[in-house]
């Protein structure tokens, strides 16, 4: 079968989406199938205000048809709500081809921390957006609940995974924590608002704290807060050696639908620390390998007690293959055009 999977958010950014894309990606290719990628990379852009990283496609619609009916692919994704992707949506609509979408992102709640947009405003969107797909693949039973209140529940379940064999205890320690004073506590993502960064930024605890990640935000909280290491965007080889560096992983976010980090981090052996909203609930909670309390403090100082062979453990549990194949299984095959 071939797929093509249209994406507003793509290379440069690094971002859950983009890494489910490529691990998804990677796993169709190993069972024998095509892939395609339709980003913004392929159409004239221009930057989002205040996320200068994210590429708005302008006008892509014609181009983007023509691309589609050169690929002919079997099944069409459409994975993101931007402009590539109502265009798409627009496109198979149109032609009465079937498609999957995703909700990776929690916009609702991310539009109302950054510019104050009603909730319900956008899930109106978000209803006829995804109203017209075959199935919206989500992640987690929290976020099917969630979108099944606003009216929207054409839903079926695709999870995630985690790359092991990148993401595993690293032998040597990485140079980027090297003599800085232990414990020492990391946060990854986005540096945003709506990420929610400013919460372990202000958390009092000791020894040493590191962020990884870049975003609007980010020197602001640089000015704000000397005292912590900001290390920027980094590889997957250099990041698990990070991962694995570290004492505790603190993810203070309370907007995701999933939290692929929070894989990577127990992968590595790494404790998680964490609120006990969706997106941790899903991934951790209940586990011995992760503390979650609405005092995050409390929770990452009982984090450092957690043996670090209990989160390699609890990380094992989740597999890219399984999640490829619930991908596989939901796409509404089709004839080439």
């Amino acid at each position: 079968m071939k797929i093509a999977t249209v994406t507003d958010a793509w290379h440069p950014q690094v971002n859950g989406v983009v890494r489910t894309i490529e691990a998804t990606n990677r796993e169709l290719e190993l069972a024998g199938h095509q892939t395609v990628v339709l980003s913004p990379q392929q159409f004239l852009t221009l930057p989002c205000p205040g996320y200068p990283e994210i590429r708005l496609s302008i006008l892509p619609y014609r181009r983007l048809a023509g691309l589609l009916r050169r690929a002919a692919p079997d099944a069409v994704h459409v994975a993101t709500e931007g402009p590539l992707g109502t265009a798409a949506r627009r496109y198979c609509l149109r032609r009465r081809i079937p498609f999957t979408t995703a909700y990776h992102t929690r916009f609702p709640q991310y539009l109302k921390a950054m510019y104050g947009v009603p909730e319900d405003w956008v899930y109106r969107f978000l209803r006829w957006f995804h109203g017209g797909a075959y199935r919206l693949l989500t992640p987690t039973p929290h976020v099917e609940r969630e979108l099944a209140q606003w009216g929207i529940t054409n839903v079926a379940r695709w999870t995630r995974g985690v790359d092991l064999e990148v993401f595993q205890p690293a032998a040597e320690r990485s140079p980027l924590v090297a003599g800085l004073p232990g414990p020492i506590f990391l946060c990854v993502g986005r540096v945003s608002v709506e990420k929610n960064i400013a919460a372990f930024l202000d958390l009092d605890l000791p020894g040493s704290k590191v962020v990884a990640g870049i975003g609007p935000e980010l020197e602001t909280f640089k000015r704000r807060h000397p005292e912590v290491l900001f290390v920027g965007v980094l590889s997957r080889a250099e990041l698990a050696r990070l991962y694995s560096s570290v004492d505790v992983f603190v993810f203070p976010s309370r907007t995701d639908t999933f939290g692929l980090v929070l894989l990577e981090a127990l992968a590595c052996g790494t404790p998680v620390a964490a609120y006990p909203v969706q997106g941790p609930l899903d991934v951790v909670g209940g586990s011995p390998a992760a503390v979650l309390d609405e005092d995050l403090r409390k929770a990452a100082l009982q984090a450092l007690r957690i043996d670090r062979q209990l989160c390699r453990a609890h990380a094992e549990r989740f597999s890219w293959k399984v999640a490829t194949q619930q991908f596989i299984d939901l796409q509404p095959s089709r004839a080439a055009p």
